[in-house]
């Protein structure tokens, strides 16, 4: 079971978001870092980014929708929690790929592959993401690389895997990842113009 954010405001599960505001205001406030000095400024600091936590998941109407159920559900394991979790997770990420913000879209798939390490689409999207900023390369690699491991016969992702193998320079990998997009997706001829480029 996760973190109750309740408990740690100090509020019922059915408070109104007006009173989560004003408890996180009033907590923020006797809490502020700024107000204490020395070992009890540490304290404070952890305090306050608990509260802070809390108020940011409970004030989104998607987290706290998943909250609850994680609260009011903790008989059925993690697992079905999980996976609703790693599918708003996608969304956001998709919705932040789209606009071009690929740094929180990366932030929301990676997410999604903690929440469902079994979901080749999260790692899938992970990838893609990251492949969009040069110093990420080799996360996006190994992002591909899972999505492939979890679904072995995709065209699709083996096709980013190879693409993301040949940029980080492993040849020999990326070989092997296009002849199997083949193998599963059948003729492409962008598989066949890389393999030849290879």
């Amino acid at each position: 079971m996760g973190k109750d954010y309740y408990a740690v405001l100090g509020l019922p599960r059915n408070a109104t978001s007006q009173q989560v505001r004003a408890r996180f205001l009033e907590l923020a406030r006797e809490r502020h870092p700024d107000r204490f000095q020395g070992s009890e400024k540490a304290k404070a600091e952890s305090a306050f980014q608990e509260i802070t936590e809390a108020f940011n998941v409970l004030s989104d109407p998607e987290r706290r929708r998943q909250i609850d159920l994680e609260l009011t559900r903790p008989d059925e394991g993690g697992t079905r929690v999980a996976a609703q979790a790693a599918k708003v997770y996608l969304r956001r990420g998709i919705k932040a790929y789209r606009e071009k913000n690929y740094k929180e879209a990366a932030e929301n798939f990676d997410r999604a592959t903690q929440e469902d390490p079994q979901s080749a689409q999260a790692w899938h999207y992970l990838a893609q993401a990251y492949s969009r900023r040069k110093q990420w390369l080799s996360r996006a690699a190994a992002a591909a690389a899972r999505a492939c491991e979890l679904e072995p016969m995709n065209p699709t992702y083996l096709k980013l895997a190879g693409r993301l193998a040949a940029d980080s320079g492993k040849t020999t990998q990326a070989k092997k990842y296009y002849k199997e997009a083949l193998t599963w997706g059948g003729d492409d001829p962008d598989v066949q113009l890389a393999l030849e480029q290879l």
